[in-house]
C-alpha cells in the first residue's frame, strides 16, 4: 500500500486503542507504588513481590487458561518467554521492593523513568529496533524531566541503584515480551504470576522469621492484581502493537500518576517543578505520536493470534464471525508473504532490521 494521507490516517487509528490501553496501565501500575510502601514495614520483600505477582496470576487466570492459539510456539518464542518471566516476574519486583523500603514512594517512582531509558537503549543495541528523531527527542525529553525531578532531593546511591537495576530488568522483560506472538497476554502474566509468587514466597519462607501478616498480604495481592495484573496485561496488548520503546514512553507517564496520588492522600505540596517535569513529559509524548515511519519492507507468511484491527494494512484476511473492522478482536491468522510500502511501527509484524 502506498504512503498516502489515507494510510497515515488509518496507522493513526488503529495506534489509538493500544495508546490508551497503555495510558491505563500505567495509571494502575501508578497507584500500585505509593500503596505498597506503607506495607514495607509488615512484610519483607521478598513477600511482597511474591505477592504482587501472585495477585497478579489469580487475576488473569480465567483469560489465561483459555487458550486462543493452536499456533507451536518456537524455540525462540520460549526463550523469549523465559527470560521475560525471570527478569520481569522474579528479579524486577524484588530490587523494586528493596528500593522502595529504604526511600519515599515519590522518589522510587520518579526513578522509575529509567526505565523507558532502559527499554530504548536495549531495543536498540540488541533487538534492531528503529528510533526516529522524534522518538529520540521524545526520549531525551523525558530524561531531562526525570532528572529534574531527581535533583530536588538527596537519597541514598543504595536506594537510586536498586531501584535501577529494577528498571534494567523490565526493560529487558519489555523488549522480550513485544516479540512475544505464541501467547496471549493474559498467558504471559499469569505464567509471570506463577514464577514471581513461586521463587519470591518461597525464598522468604527460607529467609524470613515469623508468622505471615494475612491481612497485610491480602492488601499486597490485591494491589498486584490491579496494578500487576491488569496493568500487565493492558501493556503486553499495547507493546504487542507500538513496539518495546514507543509503548514504554506512554508508560514512564506512571510516575507523575504516583505523584498527583502523594499529592491528594498524602497531602504533599504541589511543586512547580514537578508541573514543569509533567510538562515535558507530555511534550515527548506529543513528539512521540509525530513520528512516521515507511519504506518498502517484505513481510514472510506468518501464523499467529493477537489483538488486531481490520483496517491496518496487514489484517484483510476473512473472518468466519463476519465482517469485524474496525472493531478490535483476537483469533488466529494468517498473514501471506508479501512486500509494500506503508507507515509502521516496530510491532509484532514489523520486526525487520531497518537499513538507514
Amino acid at each position: 500500500m502506498a504512503d498516502t494521507p489515507e494510510a497515515h490516517t488509518q496507522n493513526s487509528n488503529s495506534s489509538f486503542r493500544p495508546m490508551a490501553w497503555c495510558v491505563l496501565a500505567a495509571l494502575l501500575f501508578g497507584a500500585s507504588t505509593p500503596a505498597t510502601k506503607q506495607f514495607t514495614q509488615k512484610l519483607d520483600a521478598f513477600q511482597i513481590a511474591g505477592l504482587l505477582y501472585a495477585g497478579a496470576g489469580l487475576c488473569v487466570s480465567p483469560w489465561a487458561l483459555v487458550r486462543r492459539s493452536s499456533t507451536r510456539p518456537t524455540r525462540r518464542q520460549r526463550i523469549y518467554l523465559m527470560g521475560a518471566l525471570v527478569s520481569g516476574g522474579v528479579v524486577g519486583p524484588v530490587l523494586l521492593v528493596m528500593g522502595l523500603a529504604r526511600a519515599p514512594a515519590g522518589s522510587v517512582a520518579l526513578w522509575l523513568n529509567l526505565e523507558t531509558v532502559a527499554t530504548a537503549v536495549l531495543a536498540r543495541a540488541f533487538f534492531k529496533e528503529h528510533l526516529g528523531m522524534p522518538t529520540w527527542g521524545a526520549i531525551a525529553l523525558i530524561i531531562l524531566a526525570s532528572l529534574l525531578l531527581s535533583a530536588q532531593g538527596t537519597y541514598g546511591l543504595g536506594a537510586a541503584g536498586l531501584v535501577g537495576l529494577a528498571c534494567l530488568a523490565w526493560g529487558l522483560d519489555n523488549n522480550l515480551t513485544s516479540l512475544i506472538g505464541s501467547y496471549t497476554p493474559a498467558q504471559i502474566t499469569f505464567a509471570k504470576g506463577l514464577l514471581g509468587a513461586g521463587v519470591n514466597l518461597g525464598l522468604s519462607a527460607i529467609v524470613t522469621v515469623g508468622a505471615l501478616d494475612l491481612q497485610a498480604a491480602a492488601s499486597v495481592m490485591l494491589i498486584g492484581a490491579l496494578g500487576y495484573g491488569v496493568s500487565l496485561v493492558l501493556y503486553v496488548s499495547s507493546a504487542q502493537q507500538l513496539g518495546a520503546t514507543r509503548s514504554q514512553l506512554i508508560f514512564s507517564t506512571a510516575p507523575a500518576f504516583s505523584l498527583s496520588l502523594s499529592w491528594i492522600l498524602f497531602g504533599e505540596p504541589v511543586q512547580g517543578f514537578q508541573l514543569l517535569a509533567g510538562a515535558l513529559m507530555l511534550l515527548g509524548l506529543w513528539l512521540y505520536n509525530r513520528e512516521r515511519h515507511a519504506h518498502l519492507h517484505a513481510h514472510d507468511r506468518l501464523v499467529h493470534s493477537h489483538w488486531h484491527r481490520h483496517d491496518d494494512d496487514h489484517h484483510d484476511h476473512h473472518d468466519p464471525h463476519g465482517p469485524l473492522a474496525p472493531r478490535w478482536h483476537s483469533h488466529e491468522h494468517v498473514h501471506p508473504e508479501q512486500s509494500h510500502t506503508h507507515p509502521h511501527l516496530p510491532d509484532l509484524h514489523h520486526r525487520h532490521r531497518h537499513r538507514s
